[in-house]
């Protein structure tokens, strides 16, 4: 038991809450041990885990994504560097299309959102007779930036 370590201190050491955990743990992500009271204990290795968790997090995946990929990985194991650069490379595109779509934020911060409501003397140029909204709900140009013809 000198291993493992309590919710509390999972939770002070990784910044993750301990209602997280529990939630993380009901989902599969982590594994505890139970004391003879039925107290969770975790090995060491969940922080790395839980920090796997937080950056995939950030980057945008899904928990079922992040389960997915945490799945791929031998039980109790953290990802070594090999594992890494695997999971890393299909990361790339993710993180690539998230620059993209803030980029495209930025930009459209100073301009019109392309849904018609925030700025009608910018929209009559842009968004003549609502072409906009031939495209569905919402900010459209901010969501697929694809504008009519």
């Amino acid at each position: 038991m000198a291993d493992l370590l309590t919710i509390s201190e999972v939770s002070r050491r990784s910044g993750v809450a301990s209602s997280a955990l529990r939630f993380y743990e009901e989902r599969g992500l982590i594994r505890s041990e139970r004391t003879g009271s039925a107290h969770r204990r975790y090995p060491r290795a969940v922080l790395r885990r839980l920090g796997f968790i937080v950056f995939a997090q950030r980057i945008g995946l899904s928990l079922a994504e992040i389960g997915a990929e945490l799945a791929q990985l031998p039980a109790n194991r953290t990802p070594d560097r090999s594992d890494w650069a695997r999971i890393s490379s299909r990361w790339t595109r993710r993180v690539d299309e998230r620059i993209a779509e803030l980029q495209r934020l930025r930009h459209s911060l100073t301009a019109c959102i392309g849904c018609g409501c925030l700025s009608l003397e910018e929209c009559r140029l842009s968004n003549p007779a609502d072409r906009a909204g031939r495209l569905g709900p919402g900010p459209r140009y901010w969501l697929d930036d694809k504008r009519p013809d």
